[in-house]
């Protein structure tokens, strides 16, 4: 676990990079995940596109079509990528919890895709 140190407010993230209290989350720790993910400040489009990932969690409860959210938020398909590269970084970003099932890897470090469980 770590603790990251904002406004006064400990916000605790686990090993892998995801908020332990989801509840805790605001666009201020979006600010601080992002940058602990490498992004040194979030764009207007990096924080909608977020925005409907936690909208479409709180409805479904599950990792959606990625391309969806794109819709949905009113970008191009591939939003999520072009904005993140990694999908699963805008996920923790958007403070949401690690799903099981889902994990995305690469070869090049710039093409990520869903890697199946077995």
């Amino acid at each position: 676990m770590t603790n990251l140190n904002l406004n006064g407010k400990n916000i605790r993230v686990d090993d892998k990079g995801y908020l332990v209290d989801t509840g805790m989350w605001n666009e201020d720790v979006a600010q601080a995940l992002a940058q602990r993910e490498g992004i040194d400040s979030l764009s207007k489009g990096q924080l909608e596109i977020v925005r409907q990932l936690r909208e479409y969690y709180a409805t479904y409860k599950v990792f959606p079509i990625l391309d969806n959210i794109c819709r949905i938020a009113h970008h191009p398909d591939k939003c999520v990528h072009n904005q993140f590269i990694n999908p699963e970084k805008a996920w923790k970003i958007a403070g949401l919890p690690e799903q099981n099932g889902v994990h995305f890897v690469t070869m090049d470090g710039s093409h990520y895709f869903m890697e199946p469980y077995c």
